[in-house]
């Protein structure tokens, strides 16, 4: 009877994810330069497509709010499945450099090679994959500890964030064009950026709803894991390169965006537990729905100048950081 009402509850708690991922894609799209109301929305689309409120919503207002919303999940599954692995509410893409060996390697294209820009996606996959690899092999001793692989995760970042701001210093002239992608920015989105990151969403969200099972085994230590006879380095090893998946292909549309994948885990765990039956689709909504609330403010704040969604991100992510340090569970 107990065990009912818990899913119960959380099944309602994951409801209103759901109502509030929806809330915020018509918040979303209703707002910025031009106003619409949520049924002006519907008629653009549908009835009016002639009108200046169909190409405000169609062209720019859509594909940036499902490229916010699709970067939320992707950042927030990610965040998820190394707080898992790593079993520590800290761990996130951003912190342990993930996202800055993405980050390095779309840089790299960017400033050096900007003419083949479209390469960027491989790249920034590329180098979330490679920087995840080198912290893996860094942090093994006979056997991965998830102490080792944060430590090793934070020097690596350092060492990457080096590069990135070498590439500025040499290249200053250039920097201009790439200042949006530093912070983590949305502005010029189309629907190219969808189509780009949509698929790696897509095959995220399919593979991190076959997988909970596993990771919830793996969250009791590799010792209980490997008498309930999980093979824990092939399934550490497999949740790594499918965060890397994830990170990396946000990091290719957005940029160096940080926090989403430290602040939505902790959070959707404090409102529905541990269970990654639940935390995973419930990361899900509330990413996307919280990527696409601090994109609307990035418009409005300070209309008509926008600002990266990045900046309000990091305002409200670094306090976050500050109160999970102080929490005894997340420095034990």
């Amino acid at each position: 009877m107990v065990m009912i009402k818990g899913r119960t509850k959380k099944s309602l708690i994951l409801m209103g994810f759901i109502l509030l991922f929806i809330l915020s894609f018509f918040i979303s799209i209703g707002n910025g330069a031009v106003k619409i109301s949520p049924l002006g929305i519907v008629k653009a689309v549908l009835f009016q497509k002639d009108s200046v409120h169909y190409q405000v919503v169609w062209n720019v207002r859509l594909p940036r709010t499902i490229v916010a919303a699709l970067v939320g999940v992707c950042l927030s599954l990610s965040g998820a499945i190394l707080q898992g692995i790593m079993r520590n509410p800290l761990a996130s893409p951003n912190i342990i450099g993930v996202s800055s060996g993405g980050g390095l390697m779309a840089l790299i294209i960017l400033i050096l090679f900007p003419k083949y820009y479209y390469m960027v996606p491989l790249g920034a996959f590329t180098g979330a994959l490679m920087a995840t690899l080198f912290i893996y092999g860094l942090s093994w001793k006979a056997g991965v500890h998830p102490t080792r692989l944060i430590l090793a995760g934070v020097a690596v970042s350092s060492l990457l964030n080096a590069g990135i701001n070498g590439l500025m210093t040499f290249f200053p002239d250039r920097v201009a064009g790439v200042i949006g992608f530093m912070v983590g920015g949305l502005s010029a989105t189309t629907w190219i950026q969808v189509g780009t990151i949509l698929p790696y969403a897509l095959a995220g969200m399919t593979l991190v709803q076959l997988l909970p099972q596993k990771l919830n085994i793996l969250m009791l230590g590799d010792e209980v894991a490997t008498g309930l006879g999980l093979n824990v380095e092939k399934t550490r090893f497999a949740f790594i390169i499918l965060s890397s998946l994830l990170a990396g292909s946000a990091v290719s549309v957005v940029g160096l965006l940080g926090f989403v994948g430290l602040i939505v885990p902790h959070m959707t765990r404090l409102f529905i537990g541990s269970d990654y039956k639940y935390l995973f689709p419930a990361a899900i909504f509330l990413g996307g729905a919280i990527v696409m609330l601090c994109d609307t403010l990035s418009r409005i704040l300070f209309a008509p100048m926008e600002i990266p969604v990045g900046i309000i991100m990091s305002a409200l992510g670094a306090p976050f950081f500050l109160y999970l340090l102080r929490k005894k569970e997340a420095i034990r």
